[in-house]
């Protein structure tokens, strides 16, 4: 089971005007400890940010699988219920998990998320889908990330 953190990163950033603003841009990253994600954090965009920057905020994410798309741009969150009949009781039991998808719009989101649950056997509702402002992912490993997907 991975481990996730969103890592806010404050900058200043050039925009297309030649003016700077001030920006905090999340992050999402793989780590053990909030530690480890700052340090992480900073190792990942070092060479990407010109100047200062700073970890503004870190806090722990819980999410139960990644899958990637090439085309994809943005980041979204997908809320599921999967559904279990309790034996015992005979009552239906709804227990939430959270996925993230790269795709570059809602409707791919959704296309991407149910292509790759196909040979998932367990019954689920789609609960809620929505944009993210994640501009990236590092997953502890990025060369163990598969065309697709990850596995948690």
């Amino acid at each position: 089971m991975r481990n996730w953190f969103i890592s806010k990163v404050a900058y200043e950033k050039m925009l297309e005007n030649g003016m700077q603003k001030r920006v905090v841009e999340p992050y999402l990253v793989d780590a053990l400890s909030y530690t480890e994600a700052e340090a992480r954090t900073i190792e990942e965009l070092r060479p990407y940010i010109t100047g200062e920057f700073t970890i503004a905020d870190i806090t722990r994410k819980k999410i139960a699988e990644l899958f990637f798309n090439d085309n994809g741009d943005r980041f979204y969150e997908i809320k599921i219920y999967f559904i279990t009949l309790d034996e015992k009781s005979g009552i239906e039991k709804k227990t939430a998990a959270r996925f993230m998808v790269q795709a570059s719009g809602l409707k791919e989101a959704i296309s991407c998320f149910e292509e790759n649950m196909k040979g998932t056997l367990a019954d689920y509702t789609l609960a809620m889908v929505s944009e993210t402002l994640i501009m990236d992912i590092f997953p502890f490993d990025a060369d163990s990330v598969p065309k697709g997907k990850t596995d948690n």
